[in-house]
């Protein structure tokens, strides 16, 4: 039996193995990073290894490194997570090698869906329908849309749609850089693209008995540069379709065992059915029918690892697949028949990242991450609720070495809808502060009525609008009135640590004068506040129905044309924080007094994020065109292209390739050229 593990990952994925070691009496080992140092995972941990350097090239997908750590702390067992070196079948023999027992597939299972292009051979011998593959060398304008692929990696790198042939150079050029950069392999390919496909994928769990469990699917349709963004269990196109769900499994059971497949994996499928159509088309995926819009689905890969989004099959099943995991990792077998699914479960990603932005990765401390209510974490919900599982707490700070996922928020229920609305409630009212999340658009698709009705595939952020998907909980007006009570906190705050007169109001004066004045920088721009407490209340401009009930630094109550409004607030420096019924708001209280060093140039563009610049398109001197790439840059592994934001001359080009920025950092200078006519 195993008795101490040691996770080869970090952040969310090592706290959840963690969670069921300590559950089943098993101990465990983190490593770390010099980033990581002060991680959770880090300090939840049994006892922990440092692996010197920040890059995962140095650290945690340095395999000899994490072997060793795991031989120094004692360890008999090493579980991969996911990513890294999860589907790495030359680390999985080396722990064998090193007498350790490796807890996931046979390396040789591995290696073989470490290929896409190869694996998709294999699967098309095997039964198992697939979409060809084309040469990126031979694509033409018949083929378009295509979709350039990674061959050895996922999770959206090394990822492009190309529409254009004349894109296709440039696209494959990028793509290559990513994948190498992500997976060490630049090896890229090219399929024909469905715009509106649905993503399904089957859990599968294998023993080395030859027992093969199809756990139930999951639809992870909801997606953002083809990363995953709401994931569900059962999925809603499955379940309208007759026999849909029996022809998955089945593929997906032939899948696991052309390989010899052992542990927890997953089969991923593009479908192209209508969830609102009838009969029962049982034989067509087995022919592998070549038209898109009959409900068939094709074969993508098998990722050889526990998924991202493996919890909602935990709920609806009440299985612990980690537990499984371990338990086939020592030789145990499986039942006859997996546990039936009930219930529905959806998951949402929490990442730091700005989606009105292009989706822009953020980064910065995270002051505080709350749900309401008793949400419980890292376990299986076998009663309706809410369930974290994070890789931060308060305090923790998100890097720009690593995926900028802060968390994975699930919900439980009887239903789709009840599941939904429960943890769109959840989310519209958890205290998220610090860093710019995608909370809002989150909850903005769970209540959307496309949603609710399961018309989901992988354009529903095009279809509906990222634009309106994107837009703030909270209305302009709740906005000011947040402000409002931001400012009457900050007062109450004042007279709490004043020295002298500490029973007057704040602004107290003998004679009439004139009002306080706060200013706040809001998601549209400032918004003064002007207000006076007198004898008869609060006299605030522009907020003629609004009363003062109370205030403290911390909690505000208004009462508001007749209702009685609560709004608590949350001060970080300048950043301020406001959470209400009426939705979240962010504010930042405004200098009294602007510096002259804090004013850039007209034309600067700067770095939305740190990160390294790993290429340049322009020269100090040059013209430039509007929309032309001036820096690219690489942070949280992904590519960033900044552009010139209008025709002109680069007058200043502040950086050079392999350079590390901070966020804000001048990168460049564009002086735009004057209209006609013009002097």
């Amino acid at each position: 039996m195993i008795q101490s593990v040691l996770v080869a990952n970090r952040g969310e994925i090592a706290r959840r193995i963690f969670a069921t070691c300590r559950r089943v009496g098993i101990g465990t080992v983190a490593v770390f990073s010099d980033a990581d140092a002060l991680s959770p995972h880090v300090t939840e941990a049994d006892t922990a290894v440092r692996l010197p350097g920040n890059s995962p090239a140095d650290t945690y997908l340095r395999g000899d490194l994490v072997i060793e750590a795991a031989l120094l702390a004692g360890a008999d067992a090493i579980h991969p997570g996911y990513g890294f070196l999860s589907e790495n079948a030359d680390f999985a023999r080396a722990v064998h090698d090193a007498g350790l027992t490796w807890i996931g597939p046979p390396a040789p299972a591995i290696e073989m869906m470490g290929s896409k292009v190869e694996s998709k051979k294999m699967m098309a011998a095997a039964g198992v329908p697939v979409l060809a593959e084309l040469d990126p060398g031979a694509v033409t304008e018949a083929d378009l849309p295509v979709l350039v692929k990674a061959s050895a990696g996922g999770g959206g790198r090394g990822m492009r749609v190309v529409r254009e042939l004349a894109d296709l150079p440039e696209q494959l050029e990028s793509a290559r850089r990513e994948a190498q950069s992500a997976f060490g392999d630049p090896t890229v390919f090219c399929e024909r693209y469905l715009e509106t496909g649905r993503h399904i994928e089957v859990q599968v769990m294998a023993d080395r008995q030859g027992t093969v469990w199809a756990v139930g699917e999951r639809e992870c349709s909801i997606q953002r540069r083809h990363q995953k963004v709401v994931e569900e269990a059962p999925s809603p196109l499955v379940e309208a379709v007759p026999g849909m769900r029996e022809r998955l499994f089945e593929a997906a059971r032939l899948a696991a065992k052309a390989i010899d497949y052992e542990g927890a994996g997953t089969v991923e499928f593009l479908a192209s059915g209508r969830a609102e159509r009838g009969g029962d088309d049982s034989g067509r995926a087995e022919r592998g029918g070549d038209d898109p819009d009959q409900g068939d689905f094709y074969f993508l890969e098998m990722n050889t690892r526990l998924q991202v989004e493996h919890p909602v099959t935990e709920c609806t099943t009440g299985l612990d697949l980690v537990e499984l995991q371990l338990q086939v990792a020592s030789g145990q077998a499986l039942g006859a028949e997996s546990p039936a699914v009930s219930g529905h479960s959806i998951e949402v990603r929490l990442y730091a990242e700005d989606p009105a932005q292009n989706w822009q990765p953020q980064s910065g401390p995270v002051h505080r991450l709350d749900l309401p209510g008793n949400a419980v974490e890292f376990d299986v919900l076998r009663t309706p609720g809410i369930r974290l599982d994070s890789g931060v707490v308060d305090g923790s700070t998100v890097g720009v070495h690593y995926d900028p996922m802060l968390a994975k928020v699930i919900s439980f229920a009887p239903t789709r809808t009840q599941a939904a609305t429960r943890l769109a409630a959840a989310l519209s009212r958890a205290q998220i502060h610090g860093l710019r999340t995608n909370r809002d658009l989150l909850v903005n698709v769970l209540r959307h009525p496309a949603f609710l009705a399961g018309d989901t595939d992988t354009a529903f952020f095009d279809t509906h609008g990222l634009d309106v998907l994107a837009r703030p909980l909270a209305s302009a007006d709740t906005e000011r009135l947040s402000a409002l009570a931001a400012a009457l906190a900050d007062a109450a705050h004042n007279r709490d640590v004043a020295t002298v007169n500490t029973s007057l109001p704040s602004g107290w004066r003998n004679l009439a004068s004139a009002p306080q004045s706060k200013t706040f920088t809001g998601t549209d721009g400032d918004i003064e506040i002007r207000y006076l407490l007198t004898r008869y209340g609060l006299k605030a401009e522009g907020f003629d129905d609004v009363a003062l009930v109370s205030a403290t630094a911390r909690h505000v109550a208004l009462d508001v044309a007749g209702l009685r409004r609560s709004f608590e607030v949350s001060r970080y420096g300048d950043d301020v924080f406001v959470d209400s019924a009426l939705g979240p708001v962010s504010l930042h209280a405004a200098p009294r007094f602007t510096y002259p060093s804090a004013v850039v140039a007209e034309g600067s563009l700067l770095a939305p994020m740190p990160g390294s610049v790993i290429r340049l398109g322009a020269a100090a001197g040059d013209s430039v065109t509007a929309g032309q790439p001036i820096v690219w840059l690489e942070a949280m592994k992904m590519e960033h292209t900044i552009k010139a934001p209008a025709s002109g001359v680069l007058t200043e080009l502040s950086v050079t390739a392999g350079q590390q920025v901070d966020v804000g950092t001048v990168l460049a200078v564009v002086e735009a050229a004057q209209p006609e006519g013009v002097s």
